[in-house]
């Protein structure tokens, strides 16, 4: 059995059509932008949605669904409209990394590995404890963010609505409406994640100055910044996550802790990430809301589990918290 790290946390899926999908895949759930002008006006809340180890963005949107569909619906009459971005991590994963998976006969058979869609926002280097490929993830979440808050193109031969998008983008970092992240959501890795991602990219708006990463993870952490902005998160939410102990990540933790608002989710029979682990990072957040349910390790997507998320993405929004 491997680290909990590197834990398959969904069946494995090794179609051919499968095999061929892109690193990147995301789904934009977009407002209707008809209806009367007399109508309030709808605010999309944009929400990165991180897969666990082993997954893809497609497979978790699809086991996501119903909590997308809920989501939506529970948002609606506050004319808050969720888009959801279910990006893929970049680190293509093969059989060997897989613990306790048994390839195909036909792959057996030919002493080659089966070709899986089958991913990972970082590795576990079992001798060291660190997390290699971190930086790769990290850059994969800054390029979905950028892309997300690009605006759209100038139509040809009007430079005066070029010249103005540029300057719309400049205020990013302002206080406007300009599309931007507001939250991420992330499952097992994923969740590991979307605590690391909400850290790094806090400001001294929150009660503290900008956490000083070391060197070698300057690069991403400027490039996510940027890819928003330069504005935090507004909120974290965090399925089966857990801690990440390596000493050059201490300081995503230490001395203060993560601001940003936070909710977890525990199950209470999950048996991949043990729950001292997910507790660990619990301790690490200022303030954080902790949700158990009865459960193992998978994102539960019935109402009752479901109406938790919601209030607490309202409040974040409006800036309740």
């Amino acid at each position: 059995m491997g680290d909990d790290d590197q834990t398959p946390t969904a069946p494995l899926q090794k179609t051919a059509a499968e095999a061929k999908q892109p690193p990147l895949a995301s789904k934009h759930q977009k407002s209707n932008g008809g209806g009367s002008s007399t109508k309030p006006s709808k605010k999309e809340v944009r929400i990165l949605m991180l897969h666990g180890y082993t997954q893809s963005g497609a497979l978790f949107r699809a086991k996501t669904r119903a909590l997308e569909k809920m989501l939506a619906k529970a948002l609606a009459p506050l004319n808050l409209v969720p888009a959801l971005l279910y990006p893929t991590g970049p680190n293509r994963l093969s059989p060997r990394d897989i613990p306790g998976y048994e390839p195909s006969a036909a792959a057996a058979a030919d002493g080659e590995d089966d070709v899986m869609n089958a991913w990972a926002w970082f590795r576990k280097d079992n001798a060291s404890g660190s997390y290699r490929l971190l930086d790769r993830g990290m850059d994969r979440l800054a390029a979905v963010m950028a892309e997300a808050n690009a605006p759209p193109p100038a139509t040809a031969g009007e430079p005066e609505v070029q010249q103005q998008q540029q300057q719309q983008q400049q205020q990013r970092g302002e206080e406007s409406d300009e599309p931007v992240i507001d939250g991420v959501v992330g499952f097992s890795q994923g969740g590991s994640m979307a605590a690391m991602l909400a850290a790094a990219m806090e400001t001294e708006t929150m009660g503290q100055g900008l956490r000083p990463p070391p060197p070698e993870h300057a690069a991403w952490v400027s490039a996510v910044r940027r890819a928003n902005g330069g504005r935090p998160l507004k909120f974290a939410v965090v399925y089966s996550g857990f801690y990440a102990p390596p000493e050059d990540l201490r300081w995503l933790y230490e001395p203060a802790k993560i601001a940003t608002p936070t909710l977890h989710f525990i199950g209470s029979l999950d048996t991949v990430v043990d729950e001292s682990r997910s507790q660990a990072l619990v301790d690490r957040c200022q303030d954080p809301l902790v949700v158990v349910h009865p459960g193992g390790h998978y994102v539960p997507i019935s109402k009752e589990w479901v109406m938790p998320l919601v209030g607490f993405i309202r409040k974040c929004v409006e800036g309740k918290v």
